[in-house]
């Protein structure tokens, strides 16, 4: 339970990342409805899954290794601390606009759009070698099973929560301000600098 739980509280950091996927959510959720939105969520999760996968892999031969676990956890801390650094100070506080493809409306075209839209997002897969990093060096999980678990907890969460975006969508479209953006960029961002510096700070105590 306390690998599932602590999944599922860095899950709910993730679910509050404002960028290209949020917004495709709910345009595509108001524009072609519920289903196509669910679409677009599912992909998201795919790409995820597989950047999830792609990072354990190429790490886990290395995490048995101590000096490979101290350099880890100070990689891991810096990238996280940087990527709250760009989402707290850096992003641009700008509505971003996404453009419609309205040349059909099979479902499989909604579920292609998440997962590119993800995919092709630089930092993503930056982003989960840290959270990679961040579960082996801050909880120690080192085994198969417990990043099963950890990664199956996260990924539930961002994926349930997504899914609320598009079943929230008009509601959520109302709240999506100037301000609103704001304020939910630097709350994530101190949030993922907490992370990065509580890693660094167990790799120095």
């Amino acid at each position: 339970m306390e690998l599932i739980w602590n999944g599922i509280k860095f899950g709910i950091v993730l679910a509050f990342l404002v960028g290209p996927v949020f917004f495709a959510l709910i345009q595509t959720s108001i524009d072609k409805g519920f289903s196509h939105g669910l679409g677009v969520a599912l992909g998201v999760s795919l790409s995820d899954v597989l950047y999830v996968v792609v990072c354990f892999l190429g790490l886990y031969q290395f995490f048995n290794s101590p000096s490979f676990q101290t350099y880890l956890g100070y990689a891991g801390g810096a990238i996280l601390i940087l990527f709250g650094v760009y989402y707290a100070f850096i992003k641009k506080r700008q509505a971003a606009v996404v453009t419609e493809d309205a040349s059909g409306n099979a479902h499989y075209k909604s579920f292609i759009k998440g997962f590119i839209i993800n995919s092709l997002s630089p930092m993503v897969l930056v982003f989960w070698l840290g959270a990679v990093s961040f579960a082996s060096v801050t909880y120690g999980y080192q085994s198969t099973r417990e990043f099963f678990w950890f990664f199956f907890a996260v990924l539930g969460t961002v994926l349930i929560t997504d899914v609320a975006k598009v079943y929230l969508a008009h509601r959520l479209r109302k709240m999506v301000t100037l301000q609103w953006q704001r304020v939910m960029h630097v709350v994530v961002g101190v949030a993922l600098i907490f992370f990065g510096a509580r890693m660094i700070v167990k790799m120095l105590a």
